[in-house]
């Protein structure tokens, strides 16, 4: 570290680069960090302090690195590659500042230098890779975070180096492109044979020049030719199909472009390069099957570009073009290595939407849609090494491009449905007819495509058996088999996890043919789904059988008895104490627990027998819990205490979600309910008063009242208070972070009910907030500030809420120094904290309460207080330096701070004018001109004049 620190201070120092200059002109340092570090500290002196050297220094600076350039050729070994890339940086950087004005022979000294030694070569060639990097990889970073005024001097950088390097391009393009494109060609011709990594990095060195200099130069016949024999050479042709390809992507004329990829097309083909069949090299072929991918998209930009201008003769000659080579895209499509697979889809891809866009399809057109189609449908299917229970890269690898596949498969649909129907129905009934004799990974891919089609024959609201009868029908005869077959006991699991998944989606089949539902049910129920072997299928099947069953709704009323004794023993709540594995973890189990609320409050029983199953469902757990909360409150050992208040919360979190099945058609009073939540709430409540493992108790008991507050009606409200005080008791930031949202529900579903609970623990409350906001904090504990900042924000929320409920005498009966002291705390948020959502919050807030106290009529003293401070507020709020109206936060809380301005000019009238005239605004030096224009603004009837006006004007008041 302090080598680091050293070696950073002395490249900051004056003259440290001359130190550095001369020990590598003179080869004084052995060590290659030194080495490394020595040109660091010219980089450093280039980029940020080279308008200070004089003239001389400057020229020491170029001797230097020409010195250290002839040094590489007598050097007996070469230097560590990771010196070379850095002092290629270097050249770079003195290239971009010197080449326009002092060193306009940069690229001719260097070759001067380097002539064809390797060595020499090696350099030059990194150098140019290291100047094309500074000319045309310049990646813009967008952020957020950036202030308006940041992100305007970027983009004036931005524009201005952008600016530099059109100017640098031109003129290299002008003076030595063709003497730089000739090198090339020697250096190619030279090492060819002898030096592949020479000759595979001017191969790069020319693929990413291409892009901006004359084509001409490369794509003739020397070049083209030579750099086609390079296809033939096995060390050699990945970085010739690379470099190939960058010529194929240049932008030119759709006509000149569709001769040049032909003209390679057909040089290719006759060196034997078209078939494919016994090729082993799989890099290779992945580098030819983006070529290819490359050649065939850029015919069909030609091929839009020429229809775009009418050129209709030379559109069908492109699209002949581009016909002759779906053969060999059909071979890239079908290989078995995915990489070479995945390079063509985009060429594939781009070639249906061209005969989606045409009138009429020839037979050829169809046999190849059909072709692709079949490419699709053998790719999708997995391969003997994919590892379903422990998924890596390569399985990973696979699903993204089992994502690419099914874009073809959109696409197909949208070129021919009929055929894509016709298609995946022959290959599903095939393979399910001998589904128990036939490899999991073909009965697999047969059920993934009939899922797949719902998404590419897309219908609204899942119709699929509706509308189109030959569709319908034909989805419907393949559910029907799929149900049928007996598939479902396949033992592989993808293949269960696709029977499911496909039944949910197509859930509207058993509308259809409900005959089927005991079957599907049985699946779900048994060994095949929730008792399945493996836990992957026993989870995804918890979910996928709450959403079966929510979709089916009424058509479950004859199963629900049986279904609910079937997950009877699903439902244990697992006891941390004997290492019990349950087969459902905790998550998996709130599934269960909300099917079994959704088959209880959807069924047609009475309410009375809604409530037997409810309390069925819901004893358990309340006798559990009051058996585990003893056992917590005695127990010594801490990992023992963290697994029973999980336990604990988890007994809460499922009595939660069986509340979730209610609905304003069906509520718990209707259903008969109220008093199994109510029991259920009077045996969770007890554990806000466990002095142990507080956080977790706490946050389940309260997920579990805001439920309750949505479910039930006023009988909730008499457990309210005692849950509060316990709630408030040694709490911390979060704490009361969550638990003001709570205050929030309440007071915004009661109202005027809770008025007198309200009044009674609003200064308890405020007095918690102020404490934990007053705590010392370390000056850079990120976490504690952050924690602060989400608490002020809540405190001012829970403001919002009781003035925006119409109880602003809950905060007026709070005696006169309180009230001071909340509405200061108001004023404070909307002026000194830079937190633009708090801001907004206030102004808010302030603008309610005058709305409601502004009157004559008002509060004695607000009067006074308007003028005294809420005015002030909405003028020094936007003048600080911290108002950022690039930020769409502050823009909000800009225009809330419009309406309270508003608000108080409605309240107060004629005598807010005069004394924002004669008053407030002269005390602030605003020019008299600006008064009356802001006054004239503000009394407009709309109040969008006005806040237009604010946006614009406020910083020049």
């Amino acid at each position: 570290m302090q080598a680091l620190a050293y070696f950073e201070q002395l490249k900051i120092s004056q003259d440290a680069w001359q130190v550095c200059a001369e020990a590598l002109a003179q080869s004084i340092y052995s060590d290659d960090h030194i080495k490394f570090f020595c040109f660091q500290v010219l980089e450093h002196q280039i980029k940020f302090k080279y308008s200070e050297l004089t003239e001389v220094q400057q020229q020491l600076i170029r001797e230097t690195l020409i010195t250290w350039l002839q040094a590489q050729m007598l050097n007996p070994q070469p230097e560590k590659t990771f010196i070379r890339n850095k002092a290629a940086q270097v050249f770079a950087l003195l290239f971009v500042t010197e080449y326009l004005t002092k060193w306009p022979k940069f690229f001719f000294d260097i070759l001067s230098v380097v002539d064809l030694n390797p060595r020499g070569v090696d350099m030059y060639l990194r150098i140019l890779m290291a100047v094309d990097a500074e000319l045309v990889d310049r990646d813009v970073v967008h952020t957020s975070e950036a202030s308006y005024y940041v992100a305007l001097t970027f983009a004036l950088n931005f524009q201005k180096e952008a600016r530099r390097n059109t100017l640098l391009k031109d003129t290299m393009r002008e003076q030595c492109i063709p003497s730089l494109v000739e090198s090339w060609y020697q250096i190619l011709q030279n090492y060819q044979y002898n030096n592949s990594e020479l000759t595979c990095q001017c191969l790069e060195v020319v693929g990413a020049y291409v892009s901006w200099i004359d084509l001409s130069l490369i794509a003739n016949e020397r070049f083209i030719n030579m750099l086609l024999g390079h296809m033939s050479v096995e060390v050699l042709r990945e970085e010739a199909c690379d470099c190939l390809f960058e010529i194929v992507n240049k932008g030119m004329d759709p006509i000149d472009k569709t001769k040049l990829v032909e003209s390679l097309c057909q040089v290719l083909q006759s060196a034997g390069l078209f078939s494919i069949d016994q090729e082993d090299d799989v890099d290779f072929l992945a580098r030819f099957s983006k070529l290819v991918n490359g050649m065939g998209q850029a015919l069909i930009a030609s091929w839009t570009k020429l229809i775009k201008n009418g050129d209709m003769k030379s559109a069908q000659d492109t699209l002949q073009a581009i016909e002759a080579k779906v053969a060999l895209m059909l071979q890239l499509l079908i290989h078995e290595d995915d990489d070479i697979s995945s390079n063509i889809i985009g060429f594939c891809y781009d070639y249906l939407h061209i005969l989606k866009q045409l009138s009429a399809l020839s037979d050829q057109q169809k046999a190849n849609v059909e072709a692709i189609m079949l490419a699709v449908m053998k790719k999708l299917t997995y391969d003997e090494e994919y590892n379903f229970e422990n998924e890596g890269e390569d399985e990973a690898m696979f699903v993204e491009y089992r994502k690419q596949l099914k874009l073809l498969l959109d696409r197909l649909a949208q070129v021919s449905p009929e055929l894509l129907l016709a298609s995946v129905r022959r290959v599903f009934n095939t393979t399910l007819q001998n589904w128990q004799t036939t490899r999991f990974m073909e009965v697999e891919v047969a059920i993934r495509l009939l899922y797949m089609l719902a998404e590419a024959l897309p219908v609204s609201h899942g119709a699929h058996f509706s509308g189109d009868v030959t569709k319908a029908t034909a989805l419907q005869d393949m559910m029907r088999t799929l149900v049928t077959s007996g598939v479902s006991a396949y033992q592989h699991t993808s293949v269960t996890l696709e029977f499911f998944e496909t039944v949910v989606r197509y859930e509207k089949f058993f509308a259809v043919e409900p005959q089927h539902i005991p079957t599907v049910l049985m699946a779900f129920l048994d060994h095949r789904g929730l008792r399945h072997t493996s836990p992957k299928v026993r989870s995804r099947t918890a979910y996928l059988f709450s959403r079966f069953v929510k979709s089916l709704n009424k058509q479950m009323n004859p199963f629900i008895e049986d279904v609910l004794n079937r997950i009877q023993d699903l439902l244990e709540l697992s006891p941390p104490e004997n290492g019990y594995q349950a087969l459902l973890s905790s998550d998996d189990q709130l599934f269960i627990y909300e099917t079994a609320g959704v088959l209880i409050v959807n069924s047609e029983y009475s309410a009375e027998r809604k409530q037997v199953l409810m309390r069925n469902l819901l004893t358990p757990l309340m006798e559990k819990f009051k058996v585990l909360l003893e056992k917590l409150m005695m127990a010594q050992d801490e990992d023992r205490q963290m697994a029973l208040a999980d336990c604990l919360n988890h007994a809460v979190g499922f009595a939660s979600r069986t509340s979730k099945a209610f609905s304003n058609k069906q509520t718990v009073k209707q259903c008969g309910c109220s008093e199994v939540y109510l029991d259920c709430l009077q045996t969770f409540l007890p554990a806000l008063s466990c002095p142990l493992q507080k956080e977790v108790l706490r946050s389940g008991v309260r997920t579990f009242l805001h439920r309750m507050i949505i479910c039930l009606e006023e009988e909730v409200l008499p457990f309210i208070p005692s849950a509060s005080e316990h709630m408030l008791k040694d709490c911390e930031a979060k704490d009361l972070q969550e638990f003001i949202p709570l205050i929030n529900q309440i007071t915004a579903k009661f109202k005027t009910q809770v008025s007198p609970f309200l009044q009674q623990m609003f200064m308890p409350l405020l007095h918690a907030i102020f404490e934990v906001l007053l705590l010392p904090a370390e000056e850079n504990d990120q976490s504690a500030a952050l924690e602060k900042q989400m608490l002020r924000r809540s405190y001012f929320a829970f403001l919002q809420t009781v003035t925006g409920s119409g109880m602003s005498e809950v905060i007026a009966n709070q005696g006169a120094e309180n009230v001071e002291r909340v509405l200061f705390t108001v004023i404070q948020g909307a002026v000194d904290y830079p937190d633009p959502i708090a801001q907004k919050t206030c102004f808010i807030i302030l603008s309610k309460l005058v709305e409601l106290w502004g009157g004559k009529d008002g509060p004695v003293g607000f009067a006074d207080f308007v003028y005294k401070h809420i005015v002030p507020a909405c003028f020094l709020a936007p003048l600080k330096q911290t108002f950022d109206l690039a930020d769409a936060q502050t823009v909000l809380a800009l225009s809330e701070c419009a309406v309270t301005l508003k608000t108080i000019h409605l309240k107060r009238g004629p005598e807010c004018i005069q004394y924002l005239q004669q008053e407030y605004l002269p005390s602030l030096q605003v020019a008299p001109e600006i008064i009356q224009e802001f006054c004239q603004a503000l009394q407009q009837p709309d109040a969008k004049v006005f806040k237009n006006y604010l946006k614009v004007k406020i910083f020049f008041l």
